[in-house]
């Protein structure tokens, strides 16, 4: 019997040992299983940190090093200040916010041979006027920098190279086509154009060596994309300026020619890069854009200084038109302005109601004479001539023929009727002189407009190659 109470006493106080020991273990500061602490990382910054373990069991002054060199490395913490006495962990210094601080408790908290920790850092958020931020974003941009400084050094003589090469290249370029008959704007786009593909080429170089090699093709395909988006933006401009390319190139007028375009008749001051500009007979200064003038329909009157003139004449019915051909093609042989090869032409165009319409045409030499004062002087010798052969010139308007003419008898005082003597009609007497006062002579005045244009101010370079002291000069 007392062995039996002497064994449920045992049992029950081994019973009582068990159940008491996990729960001393659990209250142990060193017992047990080590549980991490939770901790609330602040926004942009790592997780609460593990349990920091030192070897072998660290001193207050190893504990106190330690957590100081992280919580300056974090850079999270101004005046940080950290203090070890038998294990305690005095912590002092600001942070930005509450989760900075949580976080440098639980960092000591973690740290091997902590016993307790006491956080005294205060919450002191940053004040508008605070730069630490932009000099820490200084600081980060002035080491990029430097590591960067190596390539940017590359960079610069890559690009210092290809410019001296881009040099070359137009210089050789102009000298190139300095000996073919190009215009000076021709020659000066090529060169240059050369050039810059030699520069292009350079930059790709730069970014290629930088690594950027998606940008280098995006630089290189988007080169001709900028160039559509430049031709669309300023397509008046740039049509005007390939149109300055194209006839520079194909030269369908020289300075100083007399042309017709777009209904514009004068002799070419300049061409430009961007007009035409021409001084017109009546002595004023068009600039025609070379678009239209490129897409216009040119007459030149000097390429080829022979011009034929015509005019009509209108004969009586009764006269014979054979005879009235012969008086006019005489006026045109013996005439000093008028050339016999090509020879002139009087043919019959039309019957009026009152006149056989003639038409005349000749020659004349535009470099040497006027085409107006010839045709003016032609016109003037033919209507003389043909008053003196007898070929009237009936107005189609308001004349009526009565071919048998009209009777007039006048009554005398005693009723009788004598016939009167018809009426003649005394024509003024007409000089038969190859040129009147009136005409000024038959020269041709281009000197004269040609000295006003040289007088007049004229905008833009101009793009053409100047006639020879050969050249005829134009046509008036």
């Amino acid at each position: 019997m007392v062995r039996t109470s002497r064994l449920l006493c045992a049992t029950i106080l081994c019973c009582t040992i068990f159940a008491f020991t996990p729960s001393v273990s659990a209250q142990l500061p060193d017992g047990g299983e080590d549980q991490p602490v939770p901790a609330i990382a602040p926004e942009g910054k790592p997780d609460s940190p593990g349990k920091v373990e030192i070897q072998p069991v660290a001193g207050d002054d190893e504990i106190r090093q330690r957590i100081a060199d992280i919580l300056k490395a974090t850079s999270w913490f101004r005046a940080p200040h950290v203090t070890v006495q038998e294990g305690i962990v005095f912590l002092q210094g600001k942070a930005e916010n509450d989760e900075s601080r949580q976080w440098a408790g639980d960092l000591a908290k973690n740290t091997e041979g902590v016993v307790a920790v006491v956080n005294q850092i205060e919450v002191t958020p940053t004040t508008v006027w605070d730069f630490d931020p932009t000099f820490q974003v200084l600081n980060d941009l002035a080491r990029r920098f430097l590591r960067l400084l190596p390539l940017l050094v590359v960079a610069a003589v890559v690009i210092a190279i290809s410019w001296i090469f881009a040099r070359l290249t137009v210089n050789v370029l102009r000298r190139g086509l300095l000996a073919r008959s190009l215009s000076r704007l021709l020659r000066e786009v090529t060169a240059r154009a050369g050039g810059m593909l030699v520069l292009l080429v350079g930059l790709y170089l730069v970014l290629r060596i930088a690594g950027l090699t998606q940008l280098a093709l995006t630089v290189v395909g988007g080169t001709g994309l900028i160039g559509l988006v430049l031709g669309i933006a300023f397509r008046d401009i740039t049509e005007n300026f390939l149109a300055s390319l194209f006839l520079s190139l194909q030269q369908p007028f020289r300075e100083g020619d007399l042309v017709e375009v777009a209904n514009l008749t004068g002799y070419v001051q300049r061409l430009t890069s961007r007009t035409t500009v021409l001084m017109t007979l009546d002595g004023n200064q068009a600039q025609v854009p070379n678009s239209t003038v490129f897409k216009s329909t040119i007459r030149n009157f000097t390429s080829n200084p022979n011009r034929r003139d015509d005019f009509t004449v209108g004969i009586g019915y009764d006269d014979s038109i054979p005879f009235a051909q012969e008086v006019a093609l005489k006026v045109l042989a013996e005439h000093p302005a008028v050339l016999n090869e090509p020879e002139p032409l009087v043919l019959v165009e039309s019957l009026g109601p009152s006149t056989v319409n003639l038409r005349v045409y000749f020659w004349l030499d535009g470099g040497r004479h006027s085409w107006l004062k010839v045709k003016s002087s032609v016109i003037r010798l033919v209507k003389h001539a043909f008053q003196d052969s007898g070929i009237s010139l009936p107005d189609e308007a308001r004349e009526v023929t009565f071919p048998h003419g009209v009777p007039v008898r006048m009554m005398d005082g005693e009723g009788a009727e004598e016939p009167a003597a018809p009426a003649r009609t005394k024509r003024a007497a007409e000089p038969e002189t190859v040129a009147t006062k009136g005409e000024s002579g038959l020269q041709s005045e281009a000197e004269e407009i040609k000295e006003q244009a040289r007088r007049s101010w004229t905008p833009g370079e101009n793009l053409l190659t100047s006639s020879s002291p050969g050249d005829p000069g134009g046509i008036v």
